[in-house]
C-alpha cells in the first residue's frame, strides 16, 4: 500500500462554469475524512472556496492545468495554499467512471499519496513577461499573414513578386503606392527603384505591362496595408514594454549572456528567458529542462528494447523559438552545432533541427546556471573510426564518377575502398531531319 504523505490536501475539478472540490482530512496511517462541495467560477464564489479551505487547515491544493479555466482559481489561491498544477495526461481516471466529484476526488487521492508531477509555474512577473513574448510571436505570424494576402497583385497581373526579393522593400513599397493611387506607367513605375532593384528594371517594366490593376484590387490592399501598419504598432509597443519589464526585473545582465551564445539573438533570448525564468532551481538538470520543453529523444523502452525515440510533446512556444535559432546556427561560420546540423540533415533536416535546438538548451541551461558566459569547449578531434568512414565515401564517389586505379584504391593512410561502379554516361542521340 502507498503510504500518504500529506494530511490536508484538497482536489478541485476546474470547468468553465463550475468547480468540484474534494477535502480529505486524516492522519497518514488511517482512513481520510473526505467532503465535496460544488462551487460557481465566479470570483465571489472562488473566495468562498479558498475561506473554506484555509479554515478546515487544508495546505496543498491540486487540479488539472485544463486551458485556461485554471487561472482564475490559480489567481485567488496563490500565496494562500500550495498549488499543484497537474498535466491532465497524468492523472486521468478510470473509463466509464467520470464525474466531476469522481474526478476531485481522484485528485485529492493522487495529491494525498504523492503521486502527481507538478506542472512549473513562473512567478507572476515572468508570467506576464511571457504573455507580452507569445503575443508579440502572434502578432509577428499575423504580420507574415497579411504580406501574404497582397498577393493579391497576381490576381491583378502585377508580377513584381517575381521579380523583386521583397514587394515590402523601399523600392516595392514605392511601386505599391503609385499603383494604389493610379499614377505612373510601366516605365516610371519602374525607375523608383532603388539600389540594386535598378539592374532589374527591364524585368520590372515587363512584370507590369499589361496589368489589370482596378478599384476592386487597391480596396483589398488598402486594408492589408493598414493592418500591417497597426500590427507594427503593436509590435513595437510590446517591444518597448518588454524592455521596460527587463530593467524592473534586473535581467538584463542574464539576456546580454543569452544573446551572447552562437545562434541566439535578443528576441529569442527574451522570449526563452520568458518561457523557463531566470531561475534553474525547477530543472535540477539540463535533461530535466530539455524534456520539459520537447526537445529530446522520448524514452520508451520494454523489454529491453527501444519502441519509440519520438520527441515527447513540451513547451510548443519554446520548441518553436528553439527551432528558429537552430536554423540560425546552420547558416553560422563556424560553431560545433553548425557542424552536428549538417552532420544530422543528411538524413533528416527535422531531425537535425531538433537536434540542434537540443543542443542549444543545453547551452542555456548551463549559463542561466552557472550566471555566466557560456564556457565554448574545444571542438574534439575527429575519431578514427569516422575519418575512415569519411575517406571511404569520397573513395566511392570518385568511382561512381569514373576515376579508378584498379580493382582496389588504398589511400595513403592505409584505407582501402572498393572501387565504385562508374555511371554509365548517356550518348546524345543524333538529330534526324524529318
Amino acid at each position: 500500500m502507498i503510504p500518504a504523505v500529506l494530511t490536508h490536501c484538497a482536489g478541485i475539478d476546474v470547468g468553465k462554469r463550475g468547480l468540484a472540490v474534494c477535502l480529505m482530512i486524516g492522519a497518514a496511517e488511517a482512513e481520510p475524512k473526505v467532503e465535496v462541495r460544488e462551487f460557481s467560477t465566479f470570483t465571489a464564489d472562488i473566495e468562498a472556496m479558498k475561506a473554506w479551505l484555509v479554515q478546515a487547515g487544508c495546505t496543498h491544493v491540486v487540479m488539472e492545468s485544463t486551458g485556461s479555466y485554471w487561472k482564475p482559481v490559480f489567481n485567488v489561491l496563490e500565496g494562500s495554499l500550495v498549488v499543484c498544477l497537474a498535466n491532465s495526461e497524468d492523472v486521468k481516471g478510470r473509463k466509464g467512471h467520470k464525474t466531476d466529484r469522481r474526478d476531485a476526488k481522484w485528485l485529492a487521492h493522487l495529491l494525498r499519496h504523492d503521486m502527481i508531477r507538478a506542472s512549473f509555474v513562473p512567478p507572476r512577473a515572468i508570467r506576464e513577461l511571457r504573455d507580452l513574448t507569445r503575443r508579440r510571436k502572434q502578432l509577428l505570424s499575423d504580420a507574415t499573414s497579411e504580406r501574404n494576402r497582397v498577393q493579391t497583385l497576381e490576381d491583378a497581373n502585377v508580377k513584381l513578386g517575381s521579380v523583386l526579393s521583397d514587394v515590402f522593400g523601399v523600392s516595392g513599397q514605392r511601386m505599391l503606392e503609385a499603383l494604389l493611387e493610379g499614377r505612373g506607367s510601366p516605365q516610371e513605375l519602374a525607375e523608383m527603384a532603388q539600389h540594386k532593384a535598378r539592374e532589374k528594371i527591364p524585368q520590372i517594366i515587363e512584370s507590369l505591362t499589361g496589368n489589370r490593376f482596378s478599384e476592386h484590387h487597391r480596396l483589398m490592399i488598402r486594408m492589408s496595408l493598414e493592418h500591417l501598419r497597426m500590427l507594427e504598432r503593436q509590435i513595437i509597443a510590446i517591444d518597448e514594454e518588454v524592455v521596460r519589464r527587463m530593467q524592473s526585473l534586473g535581467l538584463e545582465r542574464m539576456l546580454n549572456l543569452l544573446a551572447a551564445i552562437p545562434g541566439l539573438g535578443h528576441d529569442s533570448a527574451v522570449a526563452i528567458l520568458a518561457e523557463v525564468g531566470p531561475d534553474m532551481k525547477q530543472f535540477p538538470t539540463g535533461k530535466q529542462l530539455s524534456s520539459w520543453a520537447g526537445v529530446c529523444p522520448g524514452n520508451k523502452k520494454t523489454a529491453g528494447k527501444n519502441l519509440s525515440g519520438h520527441t515527447t510533446r513540451g513547451n510548443r512556444w519554446l520548441r518553436s523559438t528553439l527551432t528558429e535559432c537552430a536554423w540560425a546556427v546552420s547558416r553560422a561560420k563556424q560553431s560545433a552545432l553548425r557542424d552536428k546540423f549538417w552532420r544530422w540533415a543528411a538524413g533528416s533536416k527535422k531531425k537535425a533541427v531538433v537536434a540542434v535546438g537540443h543542443g542549444l538548451l543545453l547551452q542555456v541551461y548551463q549559463v542561466l546556471q552557472t550566471q555566466q558566459p557560456l564556457a565554448q569547449a574545444p571542438t574534439p578531434p575527429m575519431d578514427e573510426q569516422r575519418r575512415k568512414r569519411i575517406v571511404r565515401h569520397h573513395l566511392r564517389c570518385l568511382g561512381r564518377l569514373g576515376v579508378s586505379t584498379g580493382p582496389k584504391r588504398i589511400s595513403a593512410d592505409g584505407v582501402t575502398a572498393k572501387p565504385g561502379r562508374p555511371r554509365k554516361l548517356k550518348t546524345p542521340k543524333p538529330e534526324t531531319s524529318g
